[in-house]
């Protein structure tokens, strides 16, 4: 059976708290299986013995979390092996890490846009993305001025109409560690 690994946006951020056994509850509510969350940003370990397919699977727990929690909880679903993809490729060797720099991954729920050149970078120069999968986008995130990095969405174009859920990359390859442990 797939292990899942569901990345949430906007869980336990100012106003929306939410304890991860509240999370666990919740999604042993929809009949999924082995149920773990790693940390408190929202990263849930699961498998679904209805055997159900990436996007019925984020669409039922998106809206089931809606539901219980009030706010709209965006659900991306990567299983161990893409996980392990992402952090695998590692597009951030050679980039030069400092106390004001971020190596991140955003998790997309579709593609960037074809016209986008790439690497690409905010008006402020805060966010480079440099590299990009068809699920994923990888950022070099510079704290410019004392001022944290800003959301990665606007460098992506307007046309871009997709959600994302960002994490460290050293945290990706921890939630991975995780994930494997199951």
């Amino acid at each position: 059976m797939t292990t899942w690994v569901a990345l949430l946006r906007a869980v336990n951020v100012p106003g929306r708290q939410v304890r991860m056994e509240r999370l666990r509850a919740l999604f042993a509510e929809l009949g999924l299986a082995g149920v773990r969350s790693y940390i408190q940003s929202g990263n849930v370990f699961f498998q679904d013995p209805a055997g159900r397919d990436r996007a019925e699977l984020a669409r039922v727990i998106s809206a089931h979390l809606r539901e219980a929690l009030g706010f709209p909880v965006p659900v991306l679903l990567r299983t161990v092996e893409e996980l392990a993809a992402v952090v695998e490729a590692d597009p951030f060797r050679g980039v030069p890490v400092t106390e004001d720099v971020r190596l991140c991954v955003a998790f997309l729920t579709e593609p960037l846009p074809a016209a986008l050149a790439l690497p690409a970078r905010s008006a402020r120069g805060d966010v480079e993305v440099i590299a990009a999968t068809e699920g994923e986008a990888f950022i070099v995130g510079r704290i410019i001025g004392g001022r944290p990095v800003g959301a990665p969405d606007p460098v992506f174009g307007k046309d871009w109409t997709g959600e994302t859920t960002v994490r460290f990359f050293h945290t990706t390859a921890k939630i991975l560690a995780a994930a494997r442990k199951g």
